[in-house]
This record gives C-alpha cells, sequence and structure tokens, in this order.
C-alpha cells in the first residue's frame, strides 16, 4: 500500500511552514504510523488514520516535541499482519523508531514481543484487553505486554459495561427471567478480543449466554445468521464488527423479523453508519471514550484547527488525536527526563494521573497507566442511534479494576 504522507514530504513542506529550518530540522526522531485504509477495518481506520496523522503533521507545524520534528510515515497496511510486521522491522531497523502509532488487533497482539524486545512503545487502535497487562500477573493474561498503551476502555471493559446496561434495560422494560445474550462478529482476533471475557461476566450477572454466530466482517446477506439469532431467542447481541458488516447484519436481521436489542463496539458505532442505517438503526447501542464533534467542550476547539476545517469528525476521529496528543506529551516529559527513547517514553506514559492532554480537556477522558496496569480508563460512554438521524448519549460506567479483568 501507499505511503500517504511520507516523512520527506512532510518534513519538506513543514521546512517552508513551519519553525523548523535549516540545523534545528535535522533534530528528529522517528514515528511509525500503521492505519488501515484499503482493508476489513478501513471503513473507520481511515478516519482514525486521519485523526493520527492530522495531528502528527499539527505537532510538527507547532515546535514538535520541544523542538524535536517527528519524522513519521503514515502507511496503509490494508489489515494485513505481515505487512505491519515488515514495516515494523523496516522502521525499527532502518528509521531507528522511538515510537508507534498502531492499529489493529492482530498485528498488535503479533507484535507484543517484537516491541517489548525492542523497547517500542505502541499506542494502538486496538484496544483487546490483552494488551493492557504489562507483567502478565494474571494468570488468564496470554502474554505480557509492558509496551502496549491505547486511549479508551478494552474491547472486554467496554463488553461488560454494555452487559451492565443490558441487566438494567432488561429490569427496566419489567421483563423476568434470564436475558439470553449472544456474541456476534468474525472469528477474527478484533471480533473475538471480549468474546470470553464478556460472556463470563454476563453469566455473572445472571444471563444465559447462548453459543456465538460467526458474521463476516465482510458486507453481506447474513439473513441465515439473523435466523439463527432469531431461533436462539436472543435478547441482546453484542456486535463484535463494524461498518458496512454492521449494516448489512441489522438490515438482514429486520428483514427475518429478529427481535432483539443490538449493542455495539467501540468501532461498530459511528454517525457514518447511522447514515446507512437509517431508521433501521434506532434503538442500537454503542460504546464510545471521548467527546462527539458537536459537544460543548474547550478542548474541541484544538481538533478543529487539527482538522483544519469546520466539517464534522467522527468520535473515531477524535480518538485519533487523542491518542497522539498523549504519545506527544509521553515524548515531552521523555525529553526533559532522559531523552527520547523508546524506554524513556514508555516509562512518561506512567508519570501522570487522571491526564488530560493540554488544550483537549472535555475530549479526551482522564486516563491514567501504570507500571502495573495499562488500563488506561475504565470509563464507558454508552450512546444510542434515535428517530433516524439522531445519536444521543443514554448511559455511562467506571467499571472496577478487577484483578482478574487485567489483561483478559
Amino acid at each position: 500500500m501507499k505511503t500517504v504522507l511520507s516523512a520527506t514530504l512532510a518534513g519538506a513542506l513543514l521546512a517552508m511552514l513551519s519553525p523548523f529550518g535549516g540545523a534545528q530540522a535535522d533534530d528528529s526522531v522517528f514515528v511509525g504510523h500503521l492505519k488501515d485504509v484499503t482493508g476489513a477495518t478501513g471503513f473507520v481506520g481511515k478516519l482514525y488514520g486521519e485523526g493520527v496523522n492530522d495531528a502528527l503533521v499539527w505537532i510538527n507545524a507547532h515546535g514538535g516535541i520541544d523542538g524535536t520534528r517527528l519524522d513519521f510515515e503514515s502507511v496503509d497496511y490494508a489489515y494485513e499482519v505481515p505487512r505491519a510486521i515488515a514495516l515494523y522491522k523496516k522502521w525499527t531497523s532502518q528509521n531507528k523508531m522511538v515510537a508507534l502509532q498502531g492499529w489493529g488487533t492482530g498485528d498488535t497482539e503479533a507484535l507484543i514481543s517484537f516491541v517489548a524486545k525492542d523497547k517500542i512503545p505502541v499506542l494502538s487502535g486496538s484496544y483487546s484487553g490483552h494488551l493492557t497487562d504489562p507483567t502478565g500477573k494474571n494468570p488468564k493474561t496470554q502474554k505480557p505486554a509492558p509496551y502496549n498503551f491505547f486511549y479508551g476502555p478494552s474491547y472486554s471493559d467496554a463488553c461488560r459495561a454494555l452487559v451492565q446496561w443490558a441487566e438494567g434495560d432488561w429490569k427496566a422494560k419489567g421483563k423476568e427471567g434470564k436475558p439470553k445474550f449472544i456474541h456476534a462478529g468474525d472469528n477474527h482476533p478484533y471480533p473475538n478480543a471480549p468474546k470470553e471475557a464478556c460472556a463470563d461476566f454476563a453469566t455473572e450477572l445472571g444471563f444465559e449466554v447462548l453459543p456465538p454466530v460467526v458474521v463476516s466482517l465482510k458486507p453481506g446477506d447474513f439473513k441465515a445468521q439473523c435466523l439463527t439469532i432469531k431461533q436462539s431467542g436472543a435478547n441482546y447481541v453484542y456486535v463484535a464488527n463494524l461498518g458496512p458488516s454492521v449494516v448489512s447484519l441489522v438490515k438482514s436481521c429486520k428483514t427475518v423479523g429478529t427481535d432483539a436489542q443490538y449493542m455495539a463496539n467501540i468501532w461498530g458505532g459511528d454517525s457514518e453508519t447511522q447514515k446507512t442505517l437509517g431508521a433501521d438503526g434506532d434503538g442500537y447501542v454503542f460504546v464510545a471514550a471521548n467527546a462527539f464533534w458537536g459537544d460543548d467542550a474547550p478542548g474541541l476547539a484544538l481538533v478543529r484547527e487539527i482538522a483544519g476545517s469546520e466539517t464534522p469528525r467522527t468520535h473515531h476521529y477524535i480518538r485519533g488525536v487523542c491518542s497522539t496528543f498523549y504519545m506527544k506529551e509521553a515524548m515531552e516529559w521523555a525529553k526533559a527526563h532522559g531523552g527520547l527513547t523508546g524506554e524513556s517514553i514508555r516509562n512518561a506514559m506512567y508519570a501522570r494521573k487522571d491526564w488530560v492532554p493540554k488544550g483537549l480537556e472535555g475530549v479526551c477522558i482522564p486516563s491514567t497507566w501504570t507500571p502495573e496496569d495499562h488500563r488506561g480508563m475504565t470509563k464507558v460512554f454508552i450512546y444510542q442511534m434515535q428517530n433516524g438521524s439522531e445519536i444521543h448519549k443514554i448511559a455511562e460506567t467506571d467499571l472496577p479494576r478487577r484483578d482478574d479483568w487485567l489483561g483478559y
């Protein structure tokens, strides 16, 4: 896939437009940026990637990291793990990469051991709970992930918040008996990431957990899967995919008359999806982790400046900005405390509590990472599509930091 904005091009532009120039432009560090535009998750990947890319450009145009320019390469790897690994190896060997803005669950989990060995901090677009245990102290942790971070609740915690909401919804509607919960998603690391952890919590809350239904990440006719959901009697369906696949699922299920409440992960709901669903999306709930474009939050002024336009952007774009600004401030701390190395940037992620990047107040949720716990936040916002064109926040919860949920 093609480089969207190469470091060379960005550098040339910034040499003309930014405070950098001459000898100062030689003071730089390399940051890799993996994004998906053309692959299975490109529907949201391109939006999040634009947020990261625009934030990196903005940082360089405003003095970089206290005078150090970010030499970066933003590459569409089409959601293919081998390509991501090849790029990672190139960037570490040839570019001396000090940090990585990553993307998908498959590639991020595949790189856990690489980045730990090379001491390269990764801020990913994957929120897999498997990335949150830096020491491996929980027996359920698949692999210690000391250099992995992400901004937002883990997929597992987000799904736990949804079933917690569903428990209240069931009671509020005066329903009796055990509500039935089902996971619907592709057999792939991203949809699978919260499957077991969320099912365990649903069981703990009294749900009857049904066998999962496999739904492709690629859009299609999902009437067969919807008939399975209908015949199972599922009341609450966890939607683990995103974009066109979600639209196909919801519309197919409406066609066959499935009567269930759909609850989507953080990538499975947004204004773009709602435009396609229209009235078929009414009642659909999904997770978010930051302010929306039209909210009344002071930090949105900076987001609009970074975007360079008043054209509304999705919450995925804004989350990309948050992720990049956490890295920016970690790099600033690192530069002042030992230098811009991967290890010092990782250590800088632990330097603050209830951390909101400067200028993004009200946009990014306060986050805290520690050497023992890489769950930056456990707060989960739940939104709902209503009346064909409206999206409203309907719930907010802050889950406990249970030890048995770390890394799971």
